[in-house]
C-alpha cells in the first residue's frame, strides 16, 4: 500500500516494486528504471523489501542513513506499506508489458553503433522517444535502450545501440546474439516522449546512442499534420568524424534540407588527423547556442545522450538562457 493515497497494488515474484506499480497504472516517479537516477526513491514504513542492487549509484550515503530505497531495485518479500510522492506526469501512456522478441536483423551504423531490429507477436505500442528494458541472457539486470522506430501494428522494434567498453549488455548484443534468437522486451517506459499538443518548433540535441529516441521523435513530428509547417532542428555531437551519424535517417523524411535540418560537430579534433572534417569543432550544446542565439526560448527541446552532454546542454538552456524547464524533455541515465 502507498501511504496517504488509498492505493495498493500487487508485485509479481519477478517484478520490481516500481515496474509493478507502473503496470497497475500508478504514477510512481521514475526516469531511468535501472538504478542510476534516483527518481524512484521511497521509504518502507511496514514490511520487508529486498534490494536487488544495494550499491546502486543513485543512492547516496545520506539516502542509506535515512533508509531510502529505489523502486526499480526493490522487490517486496511481504505485504508492505511504503511512502512515496506520486507524480501524475509519470502515469504510463501505455501499460508496460514483458514480451518475447526475436532478433530479425543487425545493421552497422558507425564503427561502434548498430541498429538491432526485433519482432514481437504483439503490436509495438509506445510514444516516440520512449525506451524498453532488454533482459539479456547471462547479463545481470535489464538494460534500457530507446527505440528509433515508430509505433506499428507489425510488432517491429528497432534500437540504435552503442558498444560500451566493458559493458555487459552491449557486449552480449554485439558479440553473441544472432538473428533468430530471442530475448525479453519490457515496456514501454520513459517520460521524454514526443508531445503532439505543443505549438512550438522542435530542437533535438543528441549524442551517442541518444540518437535513437530523437530519430523517433523527429520522424513522428515530420509526419504529424500539426507539424507539417514547423521546423525541426536536429543537432548531433561526436568526439570525432567517425562518430557522426543520423543524417541518413533524417534524409528519408519529407522536408529534409528545408524545414528539417541536421547540424553536427566534433569535440576532439585530434581524432581527425587528416583534417578531413569541414564542420564545426566544439561541444554540441555550443552549436545549439551559436545557431539559435537569442531565439533559444522559442523552441521545444528533446535531449538524449551521455551525461556530460546532457548536463552541459541543460546548464546552457535552463540556467544561462532561462529557457522554461517545461519546454525541455529528457530522461536521466548516469
Amino acid at each position: 500500500m502507498v501511504e496517504n493515497s488509498g492505493t495498493s497494488f500487487e508485485c509479481g515474484e519477478e517484478d520490481t516494486l516500481l515496474r509493478a506499480a507502473l503496470r497497475a497504472g500508478i504514477a510512481f516517479p521514475y526516469e531511468c528504471n535501472v538504478g542510476q537516477c534516483g527518481s524512484c526513491r521511497f521509504e518502507v514504513l511496514e514490511g520487508e523489501v529486498r534490494s536487488l542492487w544495494a550499491e546502486a549509484p543513485a543512492l547516496t550515503p545520506r539516502d542509506h542513513r535515512k533508509g531510502l530505497k529505489l523502486g526499480c531495485q526493490s522487490r517486496p518479500v511481504s505485504d508492505c506499506r511504503i511512502k512515496v510522492r506520486l507524480d501524475q506526469s509519470c502515469l504510463p501512456l501505455f501499460q508496460p508489458l514483458a514480451r518475447d522478441a526475436e532478433l530479425v536483423s543487425i545493421r552497422d551504423v558507425t564503427h561502434d553503433m548498430r541498429e538491432f531490429s526485433f519482432k514481437t507477436a504483439e503490436q509495438a505500442r509506445f510514444a516516440p522517444g520512449q525506451y524498453m528494458l532488454l533482459h539479456l541472457p547471462g547479463v545481470p539486470g535489464p538494460r534500457a535502450y530507446s527505440m528509433c522506430s515508430q509505433p506499428n501494428e507489425e510488432g517491429e522494434w528497432r534500437f540504435l545501440i552503442k558498444r560500451v567498453p566493458e559493458g555487459k549488455g552491449s557486449e552480449y548484443l554485439f558479440d553473441h546474439i544472432r538473428p533468430g534468437q530471442k530475448i525479453t522486451l519490457d515496456g514501454p517506459y520513459g517520460l521524454a516522449y514526443f508531445r503532439e499538443d505543443i505549438d512550438r518548433e522542435i530542437v533535438c540535441v543528441a549524442g551517442g546512442s541518444g540518437l535513437a529516441p530523437l530519430i523517433s521523435i523527429a520522424t513522428a513530428a515530420a509526419y504529424h499534420p500539426a507539424f507539417k509547417e514547423r521546423r525541426i532542428r536536429f543537432f548531433f555531437g561526436g568526439r570525432g568524424p567517425a562518430d557522426i551519424c543520423g543524417d541518413d535517417y533524417l534524409r528519408l523524411l519529407p522536408g529534409f534540407g528545408d524545414r528539417i535540418t541536421f547540424h553536427s560537430s566534433i569535440s576532439v579534433p585530434e581524432m581527425d588527423p587528416n583534417n578531413m572534417w569541414v564542420g564545426p569543432v566544439g561541444f554540441i550544446h555550443e552549436s545549439v547556442e551559436g545557431l539559435l542565439g537569442d531565439k533559444l526560448q522559442d523552441y521545444e527541446y528533446y535531449i538524449a545522450g551521455p551525461p556530460p552532454m546532457l548536463q552541459a546542454t541543460l546548464q546552457m538552456l535552463a540556467i544561462k538562457h532561462k529557457v522554461n524547464v517545461e519546454h525541455i524533455h529528457f530522461d536521466r541515465f548516469f
